[in-house]
Protein backbone atom coordinates (compact mmCIF):
# COMPACT_ATOMS: atom_id res chain seq x y z
CA UNK A 1 0.00 0.00 0.00
CA UNK A 2 1.22 3.66 -0.83
CA UNK A 3 1.79 5.72 1.64
CA UNK A 4 0.08 9.03 1.72
CA UNK A 5 3.87 11.20 1.43
CA UNK A 6 4.34 8.36 -1.58
CA UNK A 7 1.55 9.94 -3.09
CA UNK A 8 1.93 13.15 -2.46
CA UNK A 9 5.07 13.24 -4.11
CA UNK A 10 3.91 11.27 -7.25
CA UNK A 11 1.21 13.67 -8.00
CA UNK A 12 3.75 16.58 -7.57
CA UNK A 13 6.28 14.81 -10.39
CA UNK A 14 2.98 13.87 -12.25
CA UNK A 15 1.40 18.07 -11.88
CA UNK A 16 5.14 19.08 -12.93
CA UNK A 17 5.31 16.90 -16.41
CA UNK A 18 4.38 19.38 -19.25
CA UNK A 19 2.76 18.54 -22.55
CA UNK A 20 4.50 20.18 -24.87
CA UNK A 21 4.25 20.50 -28.73
CA UNK A 22 6.70 20.68 -31.46
CA UNK A 23 5.93 22.29 -34.65
CA UNK A 24 8.25 20.82 -37.43
CA UNK A 25 9.77 18.57 -34.50
CA UNK A 26 10.30 15.97 -37.67
CA UNK A 27 13.10 18.27 -38.57
CA UNK A 28 17.22 18.25 -37.63
CA UNK A 29 16.77 20.32 -34.79
CA UNK A 30 13.53 18.51 -33.61
CA UNK A 31 15.66 15.55 -34.09
CA UNK A 32 17.88 16.74 -30.67
CA UNK A 33 15.48 18.75 -28.82
CA UNK A 34 12.52 15.57 -28.86
CA UNK A 35 15.18 13.60 -26.85
CA UNK A 36 16.67 16.40 -24.38
CA UNK A 37 12.46 17.14 -23.58
CA UNK A 38 12.07 13.35 -22.61
CA UNK A 39 15.39 13.13 -20.52
CA UNK A 40 13.71 15.66 -18.44
CA UNK A 41 10.24 14.14 -18.54
CA UNK A 42 8.17 16.20 -20.79
CA UNK A 43 5.43 14.83 -22.65
CA UNK A 44 6.01 15.40 -26.29
CA UNK A 45 4.03 15.54 -29.28
CA UNK A 46 5.07 16.52 -32.90
CA UNK A 47 3.13 18.17 -35.34
CA UNK A 48 3.91 16.52 -38.73
CA UNK A 49 2.71 17.37 -42.28
CA UNK A 50 0.47 14.49 -43.79
CA UNK A 51 3.20 12.77 -46.37
CA UNK A 52 6.22 12.95 -43.68
CA UNK A 53 7.88 9.78 -42.42
CA UNK A 54 7.50 9.84 -38.33
CA UNK A 55 8.63 6.43 -37.87
CA UNK A 56 11.89 7.40 -35.41
CA UNK A 57 9.19 9.65 -33.08
CA UNK A 58 6.92 6.83 -33.24
CA UNK A 59 9.27 4.51 -31.81
CA UNK A 60 10.32 7.03 -28.99
CA UNK A 61 6.12 7.05 -28.16
CA UNK A 62 5.62 10.44 -29.80
CA UNK A 63 2.31 11.20 -30.39
CA UNK A 64 2.25 12.40 -33.80
CA UNK A 65 -0.69 14.73 -35.40
CA UNK A 66 -0.99 15.20 -38.79
CA UNK A 67 -1.12 18.93 -39.81
CA UNK A 68 -0.08 22.10 -41.56
CA UNK A 69 0.63 25.51 -40.39
CA UNK A 70 -0.49 26.85 -42.89
CA UNK A 71 -4.17 25.33 -42.42
CA UNK A 72 -5.46 26.68 -38.89
CA UNK A 73 -8.26 23.55 -38.56
CA UNK A 74 -5.18 20.86 -38.40
CA UNK A 75 -3.68 22.73 -35.39
CA UNK A 76 -6.92 22.44 -33.11
CA UNK A 77 -6.55 19.00 -32.09
CA UNK A 78 -2.29 19.01 -32.30
CA UNK A 79 -2.81 22.13 -29.68
CA UNK A 80 -5.68 20.55 -27.01
CA UNK A 81 -4.28 20.24 -23.06
CA UNK A 82 -0.78 21.12 -24.36
CA UNK A 83 1.18 23.51 -21.90
CA UNK A 84 3.92 24.71 -24.49
CA UNK A 85 4.49 24.95 -28.14
CA UNK A 86 7.86 25.33 -29.48
CA UNK A 87 7.34 26.71 -33.44
CA UNK A 88 10.50 25.05 -35.39
CA UNK A 89 8.68 24.50 -38.79
CA UNK A 90 9.81 26.48 -41.21
CA UNK A 91 10.14 26.39 -45.29
CA UNK A 92 13.76 26.71 -46.07
CA UNK A 93 16.91 25.92 -48.36
CA UNK A 94 14.28 25.54 -51.47
CA UNK A 95 14.06 27.46 -55.11
CA UNK A 96 10.53 28.39 -54.62
CA UNK A 97 8.39 31.89 -54.74
CA UNK A 98 7.99 34.25 -52.30
CA UNK A 99 4.57 33.67 -51.73
CA UNK A 100 5.36 30.11 -50.72
CA UNK A 101 7.68 30.62 -48.22
CA UNK A 102 5.22 33.32 -46.87
CA UNK A 103 2.60 31.04 -46.64
CA UNK A 104 4.66 28.71 -44.46
CA UNK A 105 6.75 31.05 -42.43
CA UNK A 106 4.66 33.97 -41.96
CA UNK A 107 1.40 32.90 -42.10
CA UNK A 108 2.49 29.86 -40.92
CA UNK A 109 3.64 31.35 -37.61
CA UNK A 110 0.47 33.55 -37.26
CA UNK A 111 -1.44 31.00 -37.46
CA UNK A 112 0.66 29.14 -34.91
CA UNK A 113 0.27 32.02 -31.98
CA UNK A 114 -3.82 32.50 -32.86
CA UNK A 115 -4.52 28.76 -32.43
CA UNK A 116 -1.94 28.59 -29.07
CA UNK A 117 -3.83 31.87 -28.42
CA UNK A 118 -7.20 29.95 -28.53
CA UNK A 119 -5.97 27.06 -26.34
CA UNK A 120 -4.49 28.63 -23.43
CA UNK A 121 -1.03 27.80 -24.08
CA UNK A 122 0.98 28.83 -21.28
CA UNK A 123 4.13 29.70 -23.39
CA UNK A 124 5.31 29.48 -26.82
CA UNK A 125 8.86 29.51 -28.50
CA UNK A 126 9.48 30.76 -31.57
CA UNK A 127 12.38 29.95 -32.97
CA UNK A 128 13.25 32.85 -35.26
CA UNK A 129 17.02 33.16 -36.79
CA UNK A 130 19.97 35.46 -36.89
CA UNK A 131 19.34 36.25 -40.47
CA UNK A 132 16.87 38.52 -39.86
CA UNK A 133 19.32 41.36 -38.78
CA UNK A 134 21.33 41.16 -42.19
CA UNK A 135 24.83 40.57 -43.67
CA UNK A 136 28.17 42.19 -42.83
CA UNK A 137 26.63 44.53 -40.06
CA UNK A 138 30.53 45.42 -38.96
CA UNK A 139 29.98 44.80 -35.62
CA UNK A 140 28.06 42.06 -33.10
CA UNK A 141 24.04 42.19 -33.60
CA UNK A 142 22.39 42.66 -30.44
CA UNK A 143 18.16 42.13 -30.05
CA UNK A 144 17.89 45.87 -30.46
CA UNK A 145 19.24 45.65 -33.95
CA UNK A 146 16.75 46.66 -36.25
CA UNK A 147 15.94 43.72 -38.19
CA UNK A 148 17.44 44.21 -41.96
CA UNK A 149 17.16 40.98 -43.51
CA UNK A 150 19.46 40.08 -46.44
CA UNK A 151 17.05 40.45 -49.52
CA UNK A 152 16.08 36.47 -50.24
CA UNK A 153 12.69 35.01 -49.60
CA UNK A 154 14.38 32.85 -46.42
CA UNK A 155 15.45 36.10 -44.23
CA UNK A 156 13.00 38.31 -45.36
CA UNK A 157 9.89 35.67 -44.34
CA UNK A 158 11.64 34.78 -40.99
CA UNK A 159 12.10 38.67 -40.54
CA UNK A 160 8.13 39.27 -40.99
CA UNK A 161 7.31 36.05 -38.73
CA UNK A 162 9.54 37.19 -35.68
CA UNK A 163 7.70 40.88 -36.30
CA UNK A 164 4.20 39.15 -36.27
CA UNK A 165 5.32 37.54 -32.89
CA UNK A 166 6.27 40.55 -31.56
CA UNK A 167 2.71 42.21 -32.40
CA UNK A 168 1.17 39.49 -31.01
CA UNK A 169 2.92 39.96 -28.05
CA UNK A 170 2.19 43.77 -27.38
CA UNK A 171 -1.48 43.76 -28.62
CA UNK A 172 -3.25 39.80 -27.69
CA UNK A 173 -0.40 39.41 -24.82
CA UNK A 174 0.98 36.54 -26.62
CA UNK A 175 2.83 34.51 -23.76
CA UNK A 176 6.06 33.99 -26.36
CA UNK A 177 9.42 33.98 -26.25
CA UNK A 178 11.84 34.16 -29.33
CA UNK A 179 14.69 32.83 -29.92
CA UNK A 180 17.46 33.74 -33.01
CA UNK A 181 20.02 31.19 -33.67
CA UNK A 182 23.05 31.19 -35.40
CA UNK A 183 23.29 29.13 -38.40
CA UNK A 184 22.91 25.60 -37.07
CA UNK A 185 25.14 22.52 -37.14
CA UNK A 186 25.71 18.86 -35.65
CA UNK A 187 25.36 15.42 -36.49
CA UNK A 188 21.81 15.48 -39.20
CA UNK A 189 22.90 18.51 -40.99
CA UNK A 190 22.82 18.27 -44.56
CA UNK A 191 22.49 22.35 -45.42
CA UNK A 192 25.05 23.76 -43.60
CA UNK A 193 27.91 21.23 -42.30
CA UNK A 194 27.03 18.16 -45.43
CA UNK A 195 27.21 20.45 -47.75
CA UNK A 196 30.57 21.88 -47.12
CA UNK A 197 32.10 18.28 -46.39
CA UNK A 198 30.71 16.95 -49.80
CA UNK A 199 32.24 19.65 -52.07
CA UNK A 200 35.45 19.31 -49.88
CA UNK A 201 35.82 16.10 -50.41
CA UNK A 202 34.88 16.79 -53.93
CA UNK A 203 37.73 18.85 -54.17
CA UNK A 204 35.25 21.88 -55.35
CA UNK A 205 35.96 23.87 -52.10
CA UNK A 206 36.90 27.54 -52.29
CA UNK A 207 37.44 30.43 -50.28
CA UNK A 208 35.37 33.44 -50.52
CA UNK A 209 37.73 35.99 -50.43
CA UNK A 210 40.43 36.82 -47.90
CA UNK A 211 38.79 34.14 -46.01
CA UNK A 212 39.42 36.28 -42.80
CA UNK A 213 35.67 36.93 -42.24
CA UNK A 214 33.87 35.08 -38.70
CA UNK A 215 31.12 33.14 -39.72
CA UNK A 216 28.18 32.87 -37.49
CA UNK A 217 27.96 29.01 -36.86
CA UNK A 218 26.56 27.48 -33.80
CA UNK A 219 26.39 23.71 -32.52
CA UNK A 220 22.66 22.25 -32.57
CA UNK A 221 22.92 21.07 -28.62
CA UNK A 222 23.66 24.72 -27.60
CA UNK A 223 20.13 25.72 -29.67
CA UNK A 224 18.15 23.19 -27.60
CA UNK A 225 20.13 24.55 -24.29
CA UNK A 226 18.55 28.00 -25.96
CA UNK A 227 14.96 26.33 -26.65
CA UNK A 228 14.55 24.85 -23.34
CA UNK A 229 15.72 28.22 -21.46
CA UNK A 230 13.19 29.99 -23.78
CA UNK A 231 10.52 27.51 -22.84
CA UNK A 232 11.42 27.35 -19.03
CA UNK A 233 12.45 31.11 -17.68
CA UNK A 234 10.01 33.49 -16.59
CA UNK A 235 12.20 36.44 -17.79
CA UNK A 236 12.11 35.11 -21.24
CA UNK A 237 8.15 35.94 -21.57
CA UNK A 238 8.18 38.77 -24.51
CA UNK A 239 11.77 39.26 -25.12
CA UNK A 240 13.87 38.09 -27.91
CA UNK A 241 17.71 36.03 -27.46
CA UNK A 242 20.14 35.64 -29.54
CA UNK A 243 21.43 32.05 -29.81
CA UNK A 244 25.18 31.72 -30.93
CA UNK A 245 28.37 31.09 -29.85
CA UNK A 246 30.61 34.20 -29.28
CA UNK A 247 34.01 32.65 -30.47
CA UNK A 248 33.27 31.92 -34.27
CA UNK A 249 36.01 30.68 -36.75
CA UNK A 250 36.55 32.54 -40.18
CA UNK A 251 35.63 31.02 -42.78
CA UNK A 252 38.97 29.73 -43.54
CA UNK A 253 39.46 28.33 -40.11
CA UNK A 254 36.13 26.38 -40.82
CA UNK A 255 36.82 24.90 -43.78
CA UNK A 256 40.29 23.63 -42.99
CA UNK A 257 38.28 22.27 -39.92
CA UNK A 258 36.06 20.60 -41.72
CA UNK A 259 38.78 18.91 -44.12
CA UNK A 260 40.99 17.51 -41.18
CA UNK A 261 38.48 15.58 -39.81
CA UNK A 262 36.68 14.16 -43.37
CA UNK A 263 40.30 13.67 -44.68
CA UNK A 264 40.16 15.86 -47.30
CA UNK A 265 42.16 18.40 -48.51
CA UNK A 266 41.51 21.98 -47.12
CA UNK A 267 40.52 24.77 -50.10
CA UNK A 268 43.17 26.84 -51.35
CA UNK A 269 41.80 28.61 -54.18
CA UNK A 270 40.95 32.30 -52.65
CA UNK A 271 37.66 33.03 -55.53
CA UNK A 272 36.88 37.48 -55.00
CA UNK A 273 33.36 38.05 -53.58
CA UNK A 274 31.98 40.28 -56.35
CA UNK A 275 33.29 37.32 -58.87
CA UNK A 276 31.31 35.19 -57.24
CA UNK A 277 28.09 37.17 -55.90
CA UNK A 278 27.95 37.79 -59.96
CA UNK A 279 28.39 33.97 -60.62
CA UNK A 280 25.57 33.60 -57.99
CA UNK A 281 23.13 36.21 -59.84
CA UNK A 282 23.57 34.56 -63.16
CA UNK A 283 22.62 31.27 -61.82
CA UNK A 284 19.21 32.35 -60.35
CA UNK A 285 18.63 34.15 -63.40
CA UNK A 286 18.60 31.82 -65.12
CA UNK A 287 17.02 29.27 -62.65
CA UNK A 288 14.22 31.40 -62.79
CA UNK A 289 14.19 31.92 -66.50
CA UNK A 290 14.20 28.17 -67.19
CA UNK A 291 11.42 27.71 -64.73
CA UNK A 292 13.66 25.37 -62.75
CA UNK A 293 12.31 24.13 -59.03
CA UNK A 294 16.28 23.09 -57.98
CA UNK A 295 17.75 25.55 -56.38
CA UNK A 296 21.16 26.42 -57.75
CA UNK A 297 24.35 25.33 -57.47
CA UNK A 298 25.43 28.83 -56.17
CA UNK A 299 23.28 31.96 -55.05
CA UNK A 300 23.70 35.99 -53.91
CA UNK A 301 22.98 34.84 -50.62
CA UNK A 302 25.18 31.97 -50.13
CA UNK A 303 27.85 33.44 -51.63
CA UNK A 304 27.05 36.27 -48.61
CA UNK A 305 26.41 34.08 -45.61
CA UNK A 306 30.45 32.59 -46.90
CA UNK A 307 32.26 36.23 -47.40
CA UNK A 308 30.71 38.62 -45.02
CA UNK A 309 31.60 39.15 -41.27
CA UNK A 310 29.10 38.07 -38.94
CA UNK A 311 28.86 38.25 -35.62
CA UNK A 312 26.25 37.98 -33.09
CA UNK A 313 26.17 38.95 -29.16
CA UNK A 314 24.78 37.05 -26.69
CA UNK A 315 25.38 39.00 -23.85
CA UNK A 316 21.50 39.42 -23.48
CA UNK A 317 21.21 35.57 -22.94
CA UNK A 318 23.85 34.93 -20.68
CA UNK A 319 22.23 37.68 -18.24
CA UNK A 320 19.01 36.94 -18.48
CA UNK A 321 18.93 33.50 -19.37
CA UNK A 322 22.02 31.93 -17.93
CA UNK A 323 22.93 31.04 -21.58
CA UNK A 324 26.66 30.01 -22.22
CA UNK A 325 27.43 27.85 -25.51
CA UNK A 326 28.57 24.52 -24.32
CA UNK A 327 30.29 22.91 -27.54
CA UNK A 328 33.31 24.97 -29.13
CA UNK A 329 32.72 25.20 -32.99
CA UNK A 330 35.76 23.21 -33.42
CA UNK A 331 34.62 20.57 -31.03
CA UNK A 332 30.77 20.50 -32.83
CA UNK A 333 33.17 19.82 -35.98
CA UNK A 334 34.89 17.40 -34.85
CA UNK A 335 31.53 15.61 -33.54
CA UNK A 336 29.46 16.41 -37.27
CA UNK A 337 32.14 15.01 -38.80
CA UNK A 338 32.07 11.32 -37.08
CA UNK A 339 28.32 11.43 -38.43
CA UNK A 340 28.72 12.47 -41.92
CA UNK A 341 31.38 9.90 -41.79
CA UNK A 342 29.33 7.01 -40.53
CA UNK A 343 26.50 7.86 -42.87
CA UNK A 344 28.90 7.30 -45.78
CA UNK A 345 31.70 4.21 -44.48
CA UNK A 346 33.59 5.19 -47.59
CA UNK A 347 34.47 8.61 -46.43
CA UNK A 348 37.73 9.13 -44.69
CA UNK A 349 38.82 9.55 -41.22
CA UNK A 350 41.15 12.59 -40.47
CA UNK A 351 44.01 13.10 -42.15
CA UNK A 352 47.12 11.82 -40.64
CA UNK A 353 49.85 14.85 -38.60
CA UNK A 354 52.52 14.45 -41.57
CA UNK A 355 49.58 14.89 -44.81
CA UNK A 356 48.83 18.72 -42.98
CA UNK A 357 49.46 21.48 -45.00
CA UNK A 358 52.29 23.41 -43.49
CA UNK A 359 50.34 26.57 -43.08
CA UNK A 360 47.10 24.83 -41.30
CA UNK A 361 46.57 27.53 -38.97
CA UNK A 362 44.26 25.07 -36.57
Amino acid sequence: MVSHDVQRSRDREAASVREILLTGGNGFVGRHLVPALQERGDSVRVLALPAENTGWLEERGIAVYRGDVRRPETLVAAMRDVDSVVHLAAMMDVWRPMQHYRAVNVTGTENVSRAALAAGVHRLVHMSSSSVYGMGLGLPAHEGFPLAPYPDPYPITKAEADKVVQRMIVEDHLPAAIIRPDQIFGPGDHLHFGRMADRLRAGKGVIVGSGRNALPFVYVTDVVQGLLLGLDHERAVGQAYNIANDRPLTQQQLLQAIAHEIGAKPPRLHVPYRALYAAGYAAERLATVTGSRQRPPITRLGVAFLGTDNRYAIDKARRELGYTPRVTIREGVRLAAAWYRHRDPSAPGPMPAASRPVKQVL
